[in-house]
C-alpha cells in the first residue's frame, strides 16, 4: 500500500520563518499606520523599482560563498562619478542615463576587481572585509570630491561646485535633467500592467508548449491571476483609487525582469555552475580544476557593476544626488531586504530577493506612522524606521540561526 504524501506544516513554517515573521510585522504595521492602501502600494511600487537592482546584485557573491557584499557601496560611488560627469556636460534625458551607465561600467569593473583582491585575501571574513572596503573607499571618495575636484582637477561647472570657493562638489546636486527619464518612458496604472503581464505569460506559455510540448502550469497561473486582477481593477468600484493612484514604471520593471532572467540563465552556464561549486566548497572546487580566485573575482565584479547601474536607476527616480551620503547605506539596505525574503548569507534566490525587497520597503513605509499611532509619539515612530533599516539584519540572522538549529534537531 502506497504511503500518502502528507504536508509537513511545521517543516514549511521553519523553512520560511523569516519571511513569515516579517509578513506578520508588515500586516500589523499596515493595520496601525492608518494610511490608505493605495497610497502605501504606490510608494512601495516606486521604492521597489528604485532598489530592485541593488538587491539582485547581491546574489552573485552570496552564491559564490562570499556572503553579503556590503562593498556594493563602491558600485554606487562609480555610478555617482557617471552622474557627476553627465551633470557637468549637461547631458539630459534617457541619453544622460545611458551615458552615465557607460561611464559607470569601467569604474565599477575596476572597483569590483580591487575589492575582490581584498576578499580573496580574507577568505571566510568577506562580509567584514567588504564593509571596511566600503569605509576606505568612502574616505578616498571624500578626498576626490571635496578637494581634488576644483582644486587639482579644474572644473568649469559652478552650478555643482561649492559656492564661493569652486573647490569641492555641493552637498546636493539637482538631477532634474534625468529625473524619471526611465520611469516616465512608459507608465501605466497597476491593472493595465496586470494585463501586460498576462500577455507576457501567454506568450511564454505558447513558447514553452511549442518547444517542449508541455503546458507550463506557472505561466498559465500567472496568466489567469494577472488577467483576473486586471478585469477586477476595471470593474470593481472599490479598486478605483488603486487604478488612479498606483502607477507602474514599465521600463524600470522590465529592466528588473530582464536581470532576473539573466541571473537564472547565468547560473545554468558553466561559469554559473562553477560559482555554485565554489560557494559550496572551495577546496573541492579547486581540486576539480576550478580557478577559485578568478571565479570569486567575477562574482564580485558582476555584483559591483549591477549595483552601480542600480544606483543610477535609484537616482533618476529620486531626482537629486546627496553627494556625500547617497551611497553610504546601500549595502546595508540591500542586505536587509535580501535577508527578509528568506535568503541567508550562504543561499539566495531571485524569488527571495524580490519578496524581500517588497517586504522591506513595505515595512519602511508604514513603520513611522504605525509607531506613532501605537505609542502616540512621532519621534518613536521614526525610531521604528531606524529599527527596520538596521535591527532587521540582526533579527533576520538570529531567525536563520534558529532555523538551522531546528533543522539539525529534526534531522
Amino acid at each position: 500500500m502506497m504511503k500518502e504524501n502528507k504536508i509537513d506544516i511545521k517543516k514549511i513554517i521553519i523553512a520560511n520563518i523569516v519571511p513569515i515573521v516579517f509578513l506578520g510585522i508588515s500586516a500589523v504595521g499596515v493595520a496601525y499606520s492608518g494610511v490608505n492602501g493605495a497610497i502605501i502600494m504606490s510608494d512601495v511600487i516606486s521604492r521597489f523599482a528604485r532598489n530592485g537592482f541593488f538587491v539582485l546584485s547581491l546574489l552573485f557573491p552570496v552564491l559564490a560563498g562570499m556572503g553579503l557584499n556590503f562593498g556594493i557601496v563602491v558600485g554606487a560611488m562609480a555610478a555617482q562619478i557617471g552622474i557627476l560627469i553627465i551633470s557637468i556636460f549637461d547631458i539630459t534625458g534617457i541619453a544622460g542615463i545611458l551615458v552615465a551607465m557607460a561611464i559607470t561600467l569601467p569604474f565599477a569593473i575596476l572597483f569590483g576587481w580591487l575589492s575582490a583582491l581584498v576578499s580573496n585575501s580574507t577568505k571566510g571574513q568577506e562580509m567584514l572585509s567588504s564593509m571596511f572596503v566600503g569605509y576606505f573607499a568612502h574616505g578616498i571618495y571624500l578626498f576626490v570630491f571635496l578637494f581634488m575636484l576644483g582644486g587639482i582637477i579644474k572644473i568649469d561647472a559652478p552650478e555643482i561646485m561649492i559656492p564661493g570657493t569652486n573647490v569641492g562638489v555641493r552637498n546636493t546636486i539637482d538631477l532634474t535633467g534625468v529625473k524619471y527619464s526611465l520611469d516616465n518612458l512608459i507608465k501605466v496604472d497597476m491593472f493595465t500592467f496586470c494585463f501586460m503581464l498576462a500577455g507576457v505569460a501567454a506568450v511564454c506559455a505558447v513558447y514553452i508548449y511549442i518547444k517542449r510540448k508541455t503546458v507550463s502550469k506557472a505561466a498559465v497561473a500567472v496568466l489567469v491571476v494577472c488577467a483576473a486582477l486586471g478585469v477586477a481593477g476595471n470593474i470593481l468600484p472599490a479598486l478605483v483609487m488603486y487604478k488612479r493612484v498606483v502607477k507602474i514604471p514599465v521600463v524600470t520593471y522590465a529592466l528588473i525582469g530582464l536581470l532576473c532572467l539573466f541571473i537564472n540563465f547565468f547560473f545554468k552556464t558553466k561559469l554559473g555552475q562553477d560559482m555554485r561549486a565554489v560557494g559550496q566548497n572551495m577546496e573541492i572546487a579547486e581540486v576539480s580544476g576550478i580557478n577559485v580566485n578568478k571565479t570569486r573575482t567575477i562574482a564580485q565584479v558582476l555584483s559591483v557593476v549591477l549595483a552601480g547601474w542600480g544606483q543610477i536607476i535609484f537616482l533618476q527616480n529620486l531626482g537629486n544626488l546627496s553627494t556625500y551620503s547617497a551611497h553610504q547605506n546601500v549595502g546595508m539596505f540591500a542586505s536587509a531586504a535580501l535577508l527578509i525574503g528568506g535568503a541567508s548569507v550562504k543561499k539566495a534566490t531571485v524569488a527571495q530577493a524580490l519578496l524581500g525587497t517588497f517586504l522591506f520597503h513595505l515595512l519602511f513605509n508604514v513603520s513611522p506612522m504605525a509607531g506613532k499611532n501605537i505609542f502616540g509619539s512621532a519621534v518613536i515612530g521614526e525610531y521604528f524606521r531606524v529599527f527596520i533599516a538596521y535591527g532587521i539584519i540582526a533579527l533576520a540572522i538570529a531567525l536563520h540561526a534558529w532555523k538551522q538549529a531546528m533543522g539539525k534537531k529534526n534531522s
